[in-house]
């Protein structure tokens, strides 16, 4: 369980004039204790109604946003999409709330892009699951007794998330190849040392150095482009997403059924759609003869690393939002363009639009 702050950094809120406070056990789940916040300088405290300032991995439940004052902010993962609920709760209580999703991906903002730093954690997990289940060596070994070949793995998305499998796998000795929609990213594959796949298709180059979305003709040729990659392959990794959207279905369960017995199939998108037919959040199922994995709050599942990583993007952020002079301490300032892109609630009122529309969109219909 990933942790907003981790102890080594509460100097450095210290450091700004902020008084921080830890709610008991909150570091637990990243093997950080109570007594090592206090040391580092925090107080632990569970009361949060005077907080001015609340961080959080995931947003805060309904009946907590009631606890705080008007004009708190809250700064934390938000998924407006489908939290439209509890945005309307945030704009109702007149709390300030800043989702992490929304931070603008520019050269300025990289050391707050928690996106992209949780995405290095899922990545690397997913191939030290895709190693520890398949039941062969990922290097080659020469023995003895005889050689034996190197795992054949294929990696879909090339990401911050597909780049790190790419990495990790290729560390473990396996033989990679991999494929992303965008034109960029081909290279990209190849400085991991993997071998960029080419379906001579047209490029999906999108706005954020995201894909645009696919027609379905061509996510069917796609698709049968891949299909002898994927049955070749012992173990197969997919990573393709974008926040806030379903995630693009890659790889039908026909796909999965051509791959040998004893294929592992590893799908990072699960949770939100999934890129492999038949994948379910959390748990192990079957198809044909391989055992396919689908992912369920991945980072989390390496809580320490990822909570670190987060925990600096979130000093980093408060840092932009202070004063460097005078009172109030926390001052964002909303003409700043991270401040303003990752806004969602502020003063009683949605500044994120899109947010703003859908729920008066569904005010509306109700």
């Amino acid at each position: 369980m990933r942790v907003a702050l981790v102890p080594e950094l509460v100097g450095k809120l210290t450091g700004l004039g902020y008084e921080v406070a830890v709610q008991p056990g909150a570091g637990v789940g990243s093997l950080s204790s109570d007594e090592e916040y206090v040391e580092s300088g925090a107080i632990i405290e569970d009361d949060l109604s005077s907080a001015d300032v609340v961080v959080s991995v995931q947003p805060l439940d309904i009946a907590t946003i009631r606890l705080l004052k008007q004009g708190t902010a809250t700064v934390s993962f938000l998924p407006v999409s489908t939290e439209l609920g509890l945005v309307a709760d945030l704009r109702d209580t007149g709390v300030t709330s800043f989702a992490m999703e929304l931070v603008p991906r520019i050269s300025r903002a990289q050391s707050m892009d928690a996106l992209s730093s949780q995405a290095l954690v899922a990545g690397y997990r997913c191939a030290i699951v895709a190693a520890g289940m398949l039941r062969r060596f990922f290097p080659q070994n020469m023995t003895a007794a005889g050689t034996i070949q190197p795992a054949k793995v294929v990696v879909l998305g090339a990401g911050v998330a597909g780049l790190q499998a790419i990495a990790t796998a290729r560390r473990l000795g396996a033989v990679v190849s991999a494929y992303d929609v965008r034109a960029a990213a081909a290279e990209e594959i190849r400085s991991m040392g993997a071998k960029a796949i080419d379906l001579e298709l047209e490029t999906l180059e999108g706005a954020g150095g995201y894909a645009r979305e696919m027609t379905e003709d061509r996510a069917a040729r796609q698709r049968d482009l891949l299909a002898p990659h994927i049955a070749a392959a012992d173990g197969l990794i997919t990573t393709a997403a974008v926040p806030g959207r379903q995630a693009p279905m890659l790889v039908t369960s026909a796909m999965v059924e051509q791959m040998r017995p004893g294929s592992v199939v590893v799908d990072l998108a699960a949770e939100t759609g999934g890129n492999v037919e038949g994948s379910v959040a959390g748990e192990v199922v079957r198809i044909g003869h391989a055992q396919v994995w689908g992912g369920r709050n991945v980072p989390s599942q390496m809580p320490g690393p990822a909570s670190r990583l987060y925990a600096q993007n979130i000093v980093n952020i408060l840092t932009l939002m202070t004063a460097k002079e005078g009172e109030p301490l926390f001052a964002p300032d909303f003409d700043d363009e991270i401040v303003a892109g990752s806004c969602v609630t502020h003063a009683g009122e949605i500044r994120h639009a899109p947010t703003r529309e859908a729920l008066e969109g569904s005010e509306t219909s109700a």
